[in-house]
């Protein structure tokens, strides 16, 4: 069970990274290409990456801790998720 988590962290881990990654080449590409459109082109494409990111790294935090969280738990968490994105929403 231990090396299941581990490897759940490390790719909860690794999400966050490259999702940091890419964040931060954005930010490289702004300042080069120097163009309003352009970067709001690419903070639009960031704007899908962030939440699909954020559902990833949940789903996998939410797999390694429902085999020790009653259903009642898991569901609460899932419903907050929800509420969370839904909150976030325009």
């Amino acid at each position: 069970m231990e090396e299941i988590e581990q490897k759940i962290l490390s790719g909860m881990a690794i999400l966050r990274l490259l999702s940091g990654l890419l964040e931060i080449i954005a930010a490289l590409l702004f300042l080069r290409l120097q163009k309003v459109e352009t970067a709001l082109q690419l903070n639009a494409i960031l704007g899908l990456v962030g939440p699909m990111v954020f559902l990833l790294v949940s789903t996998l935090g939410l797999v390694a801790v429902a085999v020790r969280l009653s259903l009642v738990k898991v569901c609460l968490i899932v419903l907050g998720v929800l509420f969370t994105i839904l909150g976030t929403k325009s």
